[in-house]
């Protein structure tokens, strides 16, 4: 997993820090741990911007916000046992080929 380091990130995302630390709080967001510095993975970083996009340009507030973050990740599991079940599939018809998307 790729991460960003935290400041280099919100300097290009014009999240503030106390707005990121309490999406952070309330577990939308969480940040690797065990390095000497605050990184996040590309795939927070792209939902923190999912995030300042709902709140901002939509004007979803965070009831809202928990809702369809909770839709998106349901989604994106469903997505992961779907790809799971149609590479067993394809091995199991001896078609290795067609693993992927």
């Amino acid at each position: 997993m790729n991460t960003i380091d935290m400041t280099q990130f919100l300097n290009e995302s014009t999240i503030e820090l106390h707005t990121l630390e309490r999406w952070i709080e309330q577990r939308w967001i969480i940040p690797s741990q065990g390095t000497a510095r605050v990184e996040i993975s590309e795939t927070d970083a792209a939902r923190a911007i999912f995030i300042r996009d709902l709140t901002g340009d939509l004007g979803v507030n965070e009831e809202g916000v928990a809702v369809v973050l909770h839709l998106v990740d349901q989604l994106h599991g469903l997505r992961r046992a779907l790809t799971e079940l149609r590479i067993e599939m394809n091995a199991s018809r001896g078609d290795p080929g067609h693993e992927s998307d």
